[in-house]
């Protein structure tokens, strides 16, 4: 994935911007000399952290919660692109929580996109989830409506510069919140090892991925597409047998002695997950690193820019699920594990 020098001397707000995915990115952006990344949160010793870390006269950390329209086109004022990375993301908070997961995904997306409209920002990357495909509970439903607002804002923008594009993931290992720390936590205090079901798989993909993904997007969207980066698929129980070979040693246990203990999906969670949906699929194309859907064409609109289908050809398969995908195995997961410290 090249980025060419299109982040040369832009503007750049990340919401979420000190998020697992969100301050990876900043981190990627400083390596691409842009003008300024503004760094937008509502979580001041994040915030503050970052700024420890990077020490750079490059970002400005801004305070404020994207539940605040006036804040985000306050931040948005000379802005050229946005990467809105901010969510609640987790499955079981937003079941219990919906009110929130609406005014934070929802709303808050809502939000930015008219911010962004306001300020006539060049792009908006939209982050979403494989969960907002056939969802079956709140995260995923208010996933798939932030998705859905972000396409349609280019329909109404009007004549407004501003097009609007989503990127769509699978797990992120390691981020904050997953499985990985977990596991990893679960391991050093002697176990059991939690797993939700012996089925259960997901799509995954390394923080520095989501990132790349993220960046080829904004760099080639025209408006109105779907991007799903290419992704291997794992069994939880395996990935939590290989943390135990992995891990049981350095902690001082013996790997027979971690017992995995299953404890039954938690609410609203799914045994596999899609990355499109069926009739998606039959607007995705693909090249050798990603999917691109393309919109549904409507009567009133223009048609979408050839550009955008460079490099691209039709994808053929038409299965999408986890539970069908070819699965990594242990020893590989376990080479994946050594890589991400």
């Amino acid at each position: 994935m090249m980025y060419h020098n299109f982040y040369n001397n832009k503007k750049v707000l990340v919401t979420g911007g000190v998020g697992s995915i969100g301050s990876n990115l900043v981190r990627k952006l400083l390596t691409l000399n842009p003008a300024t990344i503004r760094v937008f949160d509502n979580n001041e010793t994040g915030l503050f952290d970052l700024e420890q870390e990077l020490r750079t006269n490059k970002i400005r950390t801004l305070l404020g919660d994207i539940r605040d329209q006036d804040r985000l086109k306050m931040a948005m004022d000379g802005i050229d692109i946005v990467f809105h990375t901010s969510a609640l993301k987790h499955v079981p908070l937003c079941e219990y929580n919906p009110f929130d997961a609406v005014k934070t995904n929802v709303l808050g997306t809502q939000n930015v996109l008219e911010a962004a409209i306001a300020n006539e920002v060049e792009k908006v990357i939209n982050v979403s989830t494989d969960k907002a495909v056939s969802p079956t509970n709140v995260m995923g439903a208010t996933k798939l409506l932030s998705e859905r607002l972000t396409i349609s804002a280019n329909y109404y923008s009007g004549n407004k510069r501003t097009v609007f594009s989503s990127v769509r993931f699978g797990n992120v290992l390691n981020s904050r919140g997953s499985v990985i720390p977990l596991f990893k936590k679960q391991i050093k205090e002697g176990g059991p090892v939690t797993v939700t079901d012996n089925q259960m798989t997901r799509f995954f993909m390394e923080i520095s991925s989501a990132c790349n993904l993220i960046l080829s997007a904004g760099e080639i969207a025209k408006g109105r597409e779907i991007f799903i980066l290419k992704m291997p698929a794992l069994r939880i129980s395996d990935l939590a047998e290989a943390m135990i070979e992995e891990f049981a040693p350095r902690a001082g246990s013996r790997v027979k002695s971690i017992p995995l203990k299953i404890i039954g999906k938690r609410v609203g969670e799914k045994l596999y997950e899609d990355l499109m949906a069926e009739e998606e699929a039959e607007r995705a194309y693909e090249n050798d690193d990603m999917f691109l859907i393309i919109p549904q064409t409507l009567p009133y609109e223009d048609p979408l820019d050839p550009s955008i289908m460079k490099g691209f050809k039709k994808t053929k398969s038409k299965n999408f699920s986890s539970q069908n995908a070819p699965l990594v195995g242990k020893d590989e997961l376990m080479k994946i594990l050594r890589g991400l410290e």
